[in-house]
């Protein structure tokens, strides 16, 4: 059995997903942002090994988040579900920039390249559809920071492309559909246990109920993922100039460089 972390997960899809992989055996590192809300994914996984707390709209707590996180692994996969939606494009984050990039794109940035490539099997960014409608940003350097929903879900896709391709790594990006959430609201019509399914299934390389061999061998590099299956995702995200200038723009904002 594995260890999984996963990032946001107090709730909803991400404390679904943590149950999920509990109930099949694996260990699970949950986090939340601040000391209410890992009460909250104490009560939602109690068979979580720990909950730790990080805002990731501040880059100094996302930086120790990083370093807490490697001390517990490493990972069969890291899951960086958190995310916040649109309205808060224009609101700042402990850091000061707006809070929807700092959390949506810039964090799982920070976490993945900190971590390093040794800190897990498989890297699993949580996107959208509406990436597909999204634009990369990276004309200057504060235009990035104004980015949309479904800007930060097309990054997300992107990063998942750049990781692979820079470390030779298994890294992908997955679509949950509208589900109920808190995000999604309650008239959502997207099925929640085949979004948690399909979360579970490419953290575990394809495995089914917990069993089985591993897929991913024949998935492709960086590959997005809905409803159990993979498709292609925006054009935007297969091209190498974009993912190499995302990695530069988010190195440039965060003082954090990917090793190669």
């Amino acid at each position: 059995m594995g260890r999984f972390c996963i990032t946001g997960s107090s709730d909803g899809l991400g404390a679904r997903t943590a149950n999920k992989l509990i109930s099949q055996g694996h260990t699970v590192i949950l986090h939340a942002r601040n000391a209410q809300r890992a009460e909250d994914a104490r009560k939602a996984c109690p068979g979580a090994e720990t909950v730790l707390v990080a805002d990731l709209s501040s880059i100094e707590e996302t930086k120790q988040l990083a370093k807490e996180a490697s001390e517990l692994g490493p990972y069969e996969a890291v899951i960086h579900n958190a995310g916040v939606y649109t309205g808060m494009e224009n609101v700042p984050g402990k850091s000061g920039l707006p809070t929807l990039f700092t959390v949506n794109t810039l964090a799982p940035y920070i976490l993945t390249a900190l971590m390093g490539p040794g800190a897990q099997k498989r890297l699993v960014f949580v996107s959208s559809d509406l990436h597909a409608g999204g634009r990369p940003r990276l004309g200057d350097s504060e235009d990035i920071k104004k980015s949309g929903y479904g800007d930060s879900k097309l990054h997300n896709v992107i990063l998942a492309k750049a990781f692979a391709r820079v470390w030779q790594t298994k890294a992908y990006s997955v679509h949950p559909g509208w589900v109920p959430t808190k995000m999604g609201g309650a008239n959502a019509t997207g099925d929640m246990q085949l979004a948690v399914d399909t979360f579970v299934w490419v953290a575990t390389g394809g495995q089914t109920d917990g069993k089985g061999e591993n897929e991913d061998e024949r998935w492709t590099p960086g590959g997005y993922f809905t409803a159990l299956r993979e498709e292609e995702p925006s054009k935007t995200a297969n091209d190498q100039s974009v993912q190499d200038g995302l990695l530069a723009a988010l190195e440039s904002i965060s003082g954090v460089k990917v090793s190669v």
